[in-house]
């Protein structure tokens, strides 16, 4: 076995569940807003996964992180829709998900990417793939001509704001969410871009 890891676009049904796992375990304490239930949650997202719009890591067959994104084509979690939501959770459960998605909706702006999500396994952190990730999400951007690259971070999370800012992000404005904190778990959120021409 080696210590190879492979940084692809997209990936392969057989590894829809590597994928939820990986997100859930990023997001899954925001998702449960909408989806308390972790093993329905778990079936939306492996049903609802649109692997073209993401970049995986890959080590020795296994997915060790995913960095999802959205653009005017489609998002890694776009395909969760109406019909996969009463197909997992049933009717009633599709009223709260969409009330609680739509909490953490975010529109496109012309010309942008919009990040999607990026998780890493915690076995795999610190040894660089969420950079290696974010690299190549911006090597994307440039090749299909996107003027910036957006993304959220929010307050609890200062080990990812490190991150993107390492990389070249650049916080334009926050957001606070002191009244809901209790519901989302965090205070404020800031959201950050990275502009490919204004990178040497």
């Amino acid at each position: 076995m080696g210590d190879e890891i492979t940084i692809q676009q997209g990936f392969p049904d057989e590894l829809r569940s590597s994928a939820a796992d990986l997100y859930d375990a990023a997001f899954g304490a925001k998702l449960a807003i909408a989806m308390p239930n972790p093993i329905s949650r778990m079936a939306v997202l492996k049903a609802g996964f649109n692997p073209e719009f993401s970049f995986v890591a890959i080590r020795d067959g296994e997915m060790v992180g995913i960095a999802g994104f959205k653009t005017g084509l489609g998002a890694l979690t776009g395909g969760i829709s109406f019909g996969v939501l009463k197909d997992e959770i049933g009717l009633w459960g599709v009223i709260r998900a969409l009330l609680g998605l739509a909490l953490f909706q975010r529109n496109l702006v012309g010309g942008q990417l919009l990040m999607d999500g990026i998780a890493v396994s915690p076995k795999m952190r610190g040894s660089g793939i969420g950079t290696k990730l974010l690299h190549s999400l911006i090597a994307y951007a440039k090749s299909e001509g996107y003027r910036s690259i957006r993304l959220d971070v929010i307050d609890t999370n200062p080990a990812a704001r490190r991150l993107y800012e390492r990389v070249g992000f650049v916080p334009v404005k926050t957001e606070q969410f002191a009244s809901l904190k209790w519901l989302l778990g965090f205070g404020a959120a800031t959201q950050m871009e990275y502009s490919p021409d204004a990178q040497p």
